[in-house]
């Protein structure tokens, strides 16, 4: 389509439409009527020649073309947002949002970002920090370091580096366990991913005991725990090596389990920009310099 036909404002009414799933909540954002947005949506579907939308008893649902044309939108209108705020604050450098793992930021990434800030002093960095999972569409994420097996669909990920786990707690829980099946007596903090401690127990060519213990949404706050004294924590151990080094806790056994690894991803719909050129190589050159890193 002619960019000059373009029915711009019927985009934007999807756009909002598509993201809250509702013609009415997206009408109090755009502050207008319900059905100024129904007949906007219906306007761009004839120009079009394609239906956006499920209308279901129950609320609306995004057909195959609908999903293809949100990810663009959402990235265009969001770029467009950022660029005339810098405009009108006179501020010139290049916005970069990466979304991050709280656990990679705190034990990797952020001792390292005062690097990348003097080499690229152009670059706006926004980090968002969470539990490994997020929208990079709707959370407007450039990158999103992130914890997995690298299969997410529609993007393309690079590998930073393995993440072995194994157990932690505090040095007294530690004078408790004398080898690996002592760690059954103790209680056993969990992630949300239910197999982890099945898994160490297996490569220690154990039988996994039945667990039990309180569940947490991060290592972060799993770690946190474990200092504290409530139990054991399985952990990716490369990441809190202040937290052993001060002796808040300690390693006792040196057996490890693989889940995941971390990666840098994008969508593969999002070209791009220098900034984010910029980031991926830093980021790549700064891994390759620690060959050795035990992670």
């Amino acid at each position: 389509m002619d960019i000059s036909q373009l029915p711009l404002n019927a985009l934007r009414v999807f756009e909002a439409s598509a993201r809250h799933c509702s013609f009415t909540r997206a009408g109090l954002e755009l502050r207008v009527t319900q059905t100024a947005v129904s007949h906007q949506v219906k306007a761009l579907e004839e120009v079009l020649g394609v239906t956006l939308f499920k209308r279901l008893p129950r609320g609306l649902a995004l057909t195959d073309e609908g999903h293809a044309l949100l990810p663009v939108l959402t990235d265009a209108f969001r770029r467009m947002s950022a660029t005339l705020s810098q405009l009108e604050e006179g501020n010139f450098d290049e916005i970069l949002t990466i979304g991050v793992v709280g656990t990679f930021a705190i034990g990797w990434l952020l001792p390292r970002l005062s690097d990348f800030k003097a080499e690229h002093p152009h670059v706006d960095l926004r980090l968002k920090t969470n539990n490994n999972r997020a929208d990079m569409v709707l959370d407007g994420l450039d990158f999103f370091l992130r914890f997995g097996d690298g299969a997410w669909h529609g993007t393309e990920a690079i590998h930073l580096m393995d993440a072995p786990l194994s157990p932690v707690c505090t040095p007294t829980v530690a004078q408790r366990l004398r080898k690996p099946a002592d760690l059954a007596e103790v209680e056993l903090l969990r992630s949300y991913r239910l197999d982890e401690w099945s898994l160490w127990f297996r490569a220690a060519g154990l039988t996994p005991p039945h667990l039990r213990g309180w569940m947490f949404d991060s290592s972060l706050t799993l770690v946190e725990a474990a200092a504290r004294g409530v139990g054991a924590a399985l952990v990716p151990v490369a990441m809190f090596s202040h937290e052993i080094e001060a002796g808040r806790i300690v390693q006792p056994f040196q057996i490890t389990a693989m889940t995941g690894s971390y990666w840098l991803t994008r969508l593969k719909s999002r070209a791009e920009t220098a900034s984010m050129k910029a980031f991926r190589q830093w980021l790549i050159a700064e891994v390759e310099e620690l060959p050795s890193l035990d992670v």
